[in-house]
């Protein structure tokens, strides 16, 4: 077996996770810490369908919730009110590329775990790419894992460094020196909230506030619909502490190249964010502009696939003059079907999730954006779905460069091999999906759309410049499997 092989066997065994957390430090007593924690929990509601969970703590005392599903299922009937309202709650929602089985519910999050110095609630989102080394160094120590997430691995770290550290955060700091890759996390300890943004910033994290109480979400979108205000991103490499004092930074692993993941603003976040100050709207807004300059055609009418894509159609109708109108109606109730093992049932969902407004396109010439085009099925689909409602032409424009590399910092993506771009041309590809035409954004194009020259992005998944190094050098450092 190659060690590209070998390495994604790995990330089989342990998934890679697409996640949203949410934390409160309660100031005010007129606060329910888990209705907040919930609330924020359902704006997040897109960043994982898989699982979810809430860890409160109440004077020390913690106490969690979690089970398969989106927020509805796992929290039934009146399950919310066992939780107390506590000081300091933290919250998940998972997406994984493999399938949360009940019997697995050990590795959702937040994870809960007792030491020698109380209690630790951890909610993590982002891939630890070094976790074979780590997880075979505590193995040979004598720690037992009860599950393959990446909070566990993580938790065991800094327990262990709580024994020659005089504090939680400065215990979280030194674990910092032993991780690589993606963690935006949430950490509740007996007396604290503590946030930490991995050095490169890959996975978003904000800080907001509402009256007297902090909040801590993977999206802005939350405190917006919580009425709370945005006070800030969290920088990547910094760890904020929240305890009965305020709010306290420690910037010992700031200062380095960030590599935000571009994914975010195509495809992942909600349009209604902020992230490291860049509006996910106005970014989409812009990717549409340029596609409609660099790749113009004649058409009646700009559709966007929902919801990623109707940005980018909306700022492409602008800048062509093209009329923009709604095409594609989308059932919200279904997953991805990128993540399916199953021909037949990624097929059959997309038959149940996507459906045509055939007055819209009947006779016309359409256009139609998405934000990628990974295995190619969904576009096949929609192209197919538009010619029989009585389209002319389609043409196709994508929001994003070709994807031709898997991620190993947190996004859900099949393995390179199973990526259609690494298998075709464009033309190929337009060929295959019965496109009148098919253009992309380049990858350079795409940077220029962000308003900010501050921020700085990790493509990898397009370009395989690997912002931590391409996958066989994490195996030629690190050439140990997970074994049991």
């Amino acid at each position: 077996m190659s060690k590209v092989a070998e390495f994604n066997a790995l990330n089989d065994e342990k998934p890679r996770e697409e996640c949203g957390v949410f934390g409160i430090y309660r100031n005010d007593d007129d606060i329910d810490a888990v209705v907040e924690v919930c609330s924020g929990l359902y704006s997040l509601q897109h960043r994982g369908q898989l699982s979810a969970g809430i860890c409160v703590n109440d004077n020390g005392n913690f106490k969690c919730l979690k089970n398969s599903g989106v927020i509805s299922e796992a929290f039934r009937s009146n399950a919310l009110e066992e939780l107390p309202n506590g000081k300091i709650a933290v919250g998940h929602v998972k997406h994984s590329v493999r399938k949360f089985e009940e019997t697995e519910l050990i590795s959702g999050q937040p994870l809960l775990m007792r030491y020698k110095y109380g209690s630790l609630a951890i909610a993590h989102n982002g891939d630890i790419t070094n976790k074979a080394k780590l997880y075979e160094k505590l193995k040979e120590s004598g720690s037992i894992f009860q599950s393959n997430s990446n909070a566990e691995l993580i938790s065991y770290i800094i327990a262990g460094e709580r024994i020659e550290a005089d504090t939680i955060e400065e215990a979280v700091l030194r674990t910092m020196d032993k991780l690589e890759g993606a963690y935006s996390m949430v950490i509740v300890s007996p007396s604290k909230l503590i946030a930490v943004r991995d050095p490169h910033g890959f996975r978003p994290l904000c800080l907001g506030k509402m009256k007297n109480s902090y909040m801590v979400s993977s999206e802005s979108c939350a405190f917006d619909s919580l009425g709370a205000e945005f006070v800030r991103d969290i920088k990547p490499g910094e760890v904020l502490v929240i305890d009965e004092s305020g709010v306290h930074s420690y910037t010992e692993h700031c200062g380095g190249k960030t590599s935000m993941c571009i994914f975010e603003h195509i495809y992942v976040a909600r349009p209604d964010s902020v992230l490291d100050n860049q509006s996910v709207h106005m970014f989409r807004m812009n990717v549409g502009k340029v596609l409609a300059e660099k790749y113009p055609v004649e058409a009646d009418i700009v559709c966007g696939i929902p919801d990623s894509g109707v940005s980018c159609a909306i700022g492409y109708a602008a800048a062509s003059g093209i009329p923009y109108g709604i095409a594609i109606i989308k059932n919200k109730y279904l997953g991805r079907t990128l993540s399916m093992d199953s021909d037949s049932l990624r097929k059959r969902t997309l038959e149940i999730k996507i459906n045509v407004l055939k007055p819209t396109v009947c006779g016309k010439r359409v256009v139609i954006i998405d934000d990628s085009i990974v295995r190619g099925g969904t576009m096949a689909h929609i192209v197919e779905l538009l010619k029989k409602a009585g389209a002319k032409e389609v043409h196709v424009r994508v929001a994003s460069p070709p994807f031709k590399n898997s991620c190993y910092y947190g996004t859900s993506l099949p393995e390179s091999e199973k990526l259609v771009a690494n298998r075709m041309t464009t033309d190929e590809l337009r060929q295959k999906i019965g496109a009148d035409s098919l253009e992309y954004i380049s990858v350079e194009d795409l940077l220029g759309c962000a308003d900010s020259s501050d921020v700085n992005f990790c493509c990898a998944c397009f370009s395989g410049d690997y912002p931590i190094g391409k996958p066989e050098e994490f195996f030629d450092k690190y050439s140990t499997k997970i074994k049991g």
